[in-house]
């Protein structure tokens, strides 16, 4: 069966075997067929996660998040791969621009598989009641570990075309690196735009709002009330505190 032929498990990179994974790829005869239909998978994947993640806030907020989860891993994408791909053809890449996509929505596609994964964990907790700051962190937690399991199939990729196709300058190799410290931190800025992908049960719907503050504090403040006695949690926060509610921090 041709590669173009095969199943969307074909699709799914494994960091067992990404090394065969990178030749069929590489071989690929109509490898921009491919791309597209990763996109779809992996648009498929992050829409279903976000449908999970908003379903908490209602079907209203939960229709909201499957469009903004994918939208904001297009957009960062968008916004840093061309510096990327720019950067390593100066480097001295042989890679095609078709080829590179290929690789880094291929680290995409493993991430988003990685946070559906975890879908059946965040159902449990929304079903037995959990803490609204608690699945907050939660989902922090998962978008950044799915990412890092995705990005080291990329690195690993770039690292094999390198040192085993000579393809790829081991400059690169480095680069990508902190090119992906650049992809999570504009992720996590497009993420805090788009907010909010849940809200607490109750509030009204809305499809974006403005909070001060910005992501890191936010997350600092769900640690304090997640932490905090159960009474202290209970109680609004004081209006007059520098002048910030910080109960809308994070939505």
């Amino acid at each position: 069966m041709d590669s173009h032929d095969a199943g969307l498990l074909t699709l799914l990179p494994g960091l067992h075997n990404n090394e065969t994974y990178f030749d069929e790829l590489a071989r690929e005869p109509r490898l921009g067929r491919r791309i597209v239909r990763m996109a779809l998978l992996f648009i498929a994947l992050t829409a279903f996660y976000g449908l999970v993640m908003g379903c908490y806030s209602g079907w209203l907020q939960a229709l909201t998040a499957a469009v903004k989860v994918p939208v904001m891993f297009f957009l960062s994408l968008l916004v840093c791969f061309p510096a990327f791909f720019l950067i390593q053809y100066i480097l001295g890449s042989k890679m095609s621009f078709g080829l590179m996509a290929g690789i880094i929505f291929s680290g995409f596609v493993l991430t988003g598989a990685i946070m559906v994964s975890f879908s059946p964990v965040v159902v449990f907790f929304i079903l037995t009641g959990g803490d609204y700051h608690f699945l907050q962190l939660m989902h922090v937690a998962v978008f950044s570990l799915s990412g890092i399991f995705g990005m080291k199939m990329v690195l690993d990729a770039l690292r094999y075309s390198c040192e085993q196709k000579g393809v790829y300058p081991h400059t690169g190799v480095v680069v990508f690196r902190f090119w992906v410290v650049i992809l999570a931190f504009v992720g996590i800025q497009l993420a805090w735009n788009l907010r909010p992908f849940m809200a607490e049960r109750g509030e009204p719907y809305g499809l974006f709002r403005n909070y001060e503050g910005n992501f890191y504090s936010a997350v600092i403040y769900s640690v304090q009330q997640l932490l905090g006695p159960p009474e202290r949690r209970a109680l609004p926060p004081s209006p007059g505190r520098q002048g910030i509610d910080t109960t809308h921090w994070v939505r």
